[in-house]
């Protein structure tokens, strides 16, 4: 049986290796090939939980809706979670190892790798051909010795591989050239071409630039995509910049925690046209704002004591005093509440704090992450809407306040009794239009304005944005040349 392996790897971190290896997987399923995507190590707080009840990273689950299946533990084996500057949460399988420091990681390496080649083999078991994603770029020197990330991967499963980046940056050759020429010769023959990505402009301007680079290298340039304005797909970590409409009045402000996770959660209010989204920063001049929403964190004490020491407390109050609504979403929940005890030191040193005390509620912070995809419905001001999606904590909160969220079939969250806080653990509860209007409807948005994207659809244009795009710009004959079968590219 003819399998294929391809490695999109990036001259930079924020190439375009997530949305490449996505449109690609969609390109090929819309051929009914049987094709999956698969990253080795993934750095990243934007997760997503799998029908196994693991954790992998978001990107692979968009990934996998691209090739029309749903996400599993194989398609990303290691994903790293920072919780310091020089430390992260090591999820190996979908399952917490251990928290480790840069060093401890990097010595822990070659015992992974094996590990690694096996889920990829397990997932060529069941999946014909596959898409790899490397992660930052292959020419970090630093990083060579024991690597799983991009081409020690390569290298121990025999991948060809493809070099994207991005010319909205600038550099662009310099970047594609000096990336190849920091790989070894061995590294060099598995590169079968360059992709440049996101050009603006005219295409037969880079003509003199291309003939250079193919010249120097021997490698093709197989493609050169074009900006795609507009265009959503989650990001992997970095958090999307808003596009505001101009008629947008309703304001939301996101608090930008230094350990902030799942900041996915606000892309269908950052897309709602009458909803200006704000992540404050630390240093920020506090912005005026109709909701609040406190996020998910990876550090919830130490994220709540970053939110104390910046003022935000004493900002939230404000906000509170003039009416103002507060969502809280897993550990920003947690925050909002009574206490927050960590007896086994899960996320830092053991021991227990304050929350703000909007909630009546108390957190316990415990060993095992609880880990589950979960439907059901949120009831507010008398009103229900549907609601679907996942669960990712280390906590379990008992609460005497209303409980706004059914999820599959349990009482979750709580709202004040003034009516004017509420939280869950529930990520993704702005994803559905009808409890989006909902909540936004109770945080002060008239109905007439509640006009929710449909996000599911979304994801489902974007990636066909992707794949068209794809289809029209990139030399597709030539780079899956080695798949049998006969392709009707658009062009």
């Amino acid at each position: 049986m003819n399998r294929y392996k391809l490695m999109v790897q990036g001259t930079t971190s924020n190439a375009g290796k997530s949305v490449m290896v996505a449109g690609l997987c969609r390109v090929l399923a819309r051929q009914h090939f049987d094709v999956a995507p698969f990253k080795p190590q993934n750095m990243a707080l934007n997760s997503a939980v799998t029908a196994e009840g693991g954790e992998i990273g978001r990107a692979q689950a968009v990934q996998a809706q691209a090739a029309g299946l749903k996400p599993s533990i194989l398609m990303n084996p290691v994903l790293l979670k920072p919780n310091t500057d020089t430390g992260a949460q090591v999820i190996v399988r979908g399952t917490v190892l251990s928290d480790m420091d840069a060093r401890e990681y990097h010595a822990h390496k070659p015992k992974l790798l094996n590990m690694v080649v096996d889920t990829f083999n397990e997932l060529g078991e069941k999946h014909q051909h596959r898409i790899i994603e490397g992660a930052g770029s292959p020419a970090e020197i630093n990083l060579r010795d024991n690597d799983i990330a991009n081409m020690g991967f390569a290298e121990a499963v025999d991948a060809k591989v493809v070099i994207i980046a991005d010319i909205d940056r600038g550099g662009v050759f310099a970047h594609l050239y000096g990336t190849y020429a920091l790989l070894s010769p061995s590294e060099q023959a598995r590169v079968c071409g360059f992709i440049i990505n996101r050009f603006r402009g005219d295409p037969s301007l880079l003509d003199s630039g291309l003939t250079w680079l193919e010249q120097k290298t021997g490698v093709p340039v197989l493609g050169v995509i074009p900006y795609l304005k507009g265009l959503y797909l989650e990001a992997e970590d970095a958090i999307n910049v808003q596009e505001t409409d101009s008629d947008a009045h309703f304001k939301v402000v996101v608090l930008g925690l230094p350990r902030i996770s799942n900041h996915t959660d606000f892309d269908a209010l950052r897309l709602h046209p009458k909803v200006d989204l704000t992540f404050v920063r630390p240093g920020d001049q506090w912005p005026n704002a109709d909701l609040i929403i406190v996020p998910g964190s990876k550090s919830t004490r130490g994220d709540l004591a970053a939110l104390r020491s910046q003022g935000w407390d004493k900002q939230i109050a404000r906000h509170l005093r003039f009416g103002g609504k507060v969502i809280g979403i897993c550990g920003g929940y947690q925050m909002l509440g009574k206490t927050i005890a960590d007896p086994l030191g899960v996320e830092s040193i053991a021991g227990e704090c304050d929350g703000l005390g909007y909630l009546n509620i108390n957190t316990q912070l415990e060993g095992t992450k609880q880990l589950k995809q979960v439907e059901g419905y949120l009831e507010l001001n008398g009103k229900k809407a549907s609601v679907v999606g996942y669960e990712i904590h280390v906590g379990e909160s008992v609460t005497s306040d209303p409980q706004p969220f059914s999820l599959n079939g349990v009482k979750d969250g709580a709202i004040s009794s003034c009516g004017q806080v509420l939280g869950g653990y529930l990520h993704g509860m702005f994803d559905d239009p009808e409890a989006c209007n909902l909540l936004l409807q109770w945080a002060g948005l008239e109905a007439a304005h509640s006009q929710s994207e449909n996000m599911e659809q979304l994801r489902e244009d974007g990636l066909n944005r992707v794949a068209d795009a794809i289809e029209s710009y990139v030399d597709l004959d030539t780079l899956f040349a080695d798949i049998n079968g006969t392709f009707s590219w658009k062009k």
